[in-house]
Order: C-alpha cells, then sequence, then structure tokens
C-alpha cells in the first residue's frame, strides 16, 4: 500500500491521464476483434497456439512463443480483483455510439461483434474508435473478489493504435433485449465473420444505467501475446442478461477467461 500511495504522490497527474504516451498498437488479430484494423485485445496471427486448459492453457502461455513472454514476465497484467480502489476522480468517459450493422465471428476462443465506423468513447478529451466487443465466461474480472457469469468487452483504439477497453460485468437477471439479437445469432462453431442481415446492434444500450462510475487501471490484453499498455475502465454497475443467455454462451465458449493477475505496484482508481 505505501508503494502505490507513493505512486500517487509522485503521478498525481494521472487523474488526468496522457493517453498519448501509451505505446500498446494494434497490430493483426486472430479473428478475435474482426479483420485488419479491428484486430485487437485476442491475441493474433503468428502467436503459437494457445487456450484456456491443459499444455497451451494460461500457465504456459509466457513460454508459447518469444512474443508472449508478457504474459508469464509482465508487471501490468490484466485481469485484476477490482479491490480497494484509491477513490478519486477520474477522466470523463463520454460514450458516443451509433447503431452498426451485426456482424458477427466465433473466433474459436470467444464470440465478437464486429463494429462499424463511427462509435466514439472519448477519455479526457482523447477519442477511441469502437471497434469490436466480445465476452468472457465467468467475468475476467473480479469486484472484491467476486465473478460474474460473464463480461463485455469493448474495445477501442485511437489514431496512434493505443487502446481503451471498457469491461462490464454481466450478471443474471432478466433478458437483455438490446444483446438479444447478438445472442440469437452467435455461430456455434469457429469460422468466418458472419453478416446478419437486415440486423443493427446499438453498444450504448448495452452499457449499464451509471457508465460514469468505474474503476481504471493501466494492464494488459487478457489473452496473447498479453501486451501491455492498455488503459481499463471496469464499469461499477452490471448488466443483466437471463439465465438462457448466459447458457447459450457458455455452451459455446466457456471457460473463456484468465486468472486473476498481481496489481503490484500499479495504481487503482475508484471513480464514483
Amino acid at each position: 500500500m505505501g508503494n502505490r500511495i507513493a505512486n500517487l504522490i509522485a503521478i498525481g497527474a494521472i487523474l488526468t491521464i496522457s493517453f498519448g504516451s501509451l505505446g500498446c498498437h494494434h497490430g493483426t488479430g486472430d479473428g478475435s476483434h474482426g479483420s485488419g484494423h479491428a484486430q485487437k485485445e485476442e491475441g493474433h496471427k503468428g502467436s503459437a497456439a494457445w487456450s484456456y486448459a491443459g499444455p497451451t492453457g494460461p500457465e504456459n502461455w509466457g513460454s508459447l512463443s518469444a512474443e508472449s513472454a508478457a504474459c508469464s514476465d509482465g508487471r501490468m497484467q490484466s485481469p485484476i480483483d477490482i479491490v480497494d480502489a484509491f477513490p478519486a476522480k477520474g477522466p470523463d468517459l463520454v460514450f458516443d455510439y451509433k447503431p452498426s450493422p451485426l456482424k458477427i465471428v466465433n473466433n474459436g476462443h470467444t464470440v465478437q461483434a464486429n463494429y462499424g465506423p463511427g462509435s466514439v468513447l472519448t477519455v479526457a478529451g482523447k477519442p477511441f474508435q469502437l471497434l469490436q466487443f466480445h465476452f468472457h465466461a465467468p467475468s475476467e474480472h473480479a469486484i472484491a473478489g467476486s465473478r460474474t457469469p460473464m463480461e463485455v468487452h469493448f474495445v477501442h483504439a485511437d489514431a496512434g493504435g493505443s487502446l481503451a477497453v471498457v469491461g462490464v460485468m454481466m450478471q443474471e437477471g432478466s433478458q437483455n433485449d438490446p444483446l438479444a439479437s447478438v445472442f440469437a445469432n452467435m455461430p456455434e462453431e469457429a469460422g468466418p465473420e458472419v453478416e446478419v442481415a437486415d440486423t443493427t446492434i446499438d453498444a450504448s444500450a448495452m452499457l449499464p444505467s451509471e457508465a460514469g462510475a468505474y474503476s481504471h487501471y493501466k494492464g494488459s490484453l487478457t489473452t496473447p501475446p498479453c501486451s501491455e499498455g492498455v488503459n481499463w475502465f471496469v464499469m461499477a454497475k452490471a448488466i443483466e442478461v437471463s439465465a438462457e443467455q448466459i447458457g447459450k454462451f457458455e455452451g459455446i465458449a466457456s471457460p473463456s477467461a484468465r486468472p486473476l493477475q498481481g496489481l503490484n505496484d500499479r495504481l487503482l482508481i475508484g471513480t464514483p
């Protein structure tokens, strides 16, 4: 705790966050983030084959290839347990999401919806374009040691390739109507992207009602190559999905969550 407080004093300007200095750039994806520019955060072609269990599971990711060494050697890894966050006012998050045609893909690790251009998350005045969102079961992050059945990650990138990912916990409850078409069209087998005819989705309707309350920390991709420098914003409020919706995804891609990683000396900010 002493180191974390010292970090806060030394870098108080982090509360306004300088995103331009980040060095986590895109690279080529494995299909988990669409095609070309939109492939992010779930690893990429050229990485050794990996999985969530067995010899290629998370405990061995760091030894699968040289480019994945951060999975075992990194000190700023994700996901983490959101607990004992330092109470502070972080940067305002301004969501300006537009409807997009539903383009969905099962990449063998998760189910992902690739988003059309024009939807932006602005953080401290810096725009990040929404590229895609995808799911994990159970949730990758925990809140005070507790994980929810699922988590959705909204993946954004700025013009220089820096990433900002918004994590939203998904708890069992009522059917989530804004996500109904996504669950209804989830491919059961890995394959190419599918565009669902005459169907649009609106990511703004998938956010919790109190989207201004979040925890922020500097982390990493949660899959190989586990590259660091990712801006994480984990929403304080969860959204609801039905037991049937949870079961649909679990039947396709569960388990699909990396074990929790140590916070180490990082600063975790909790914005009410």
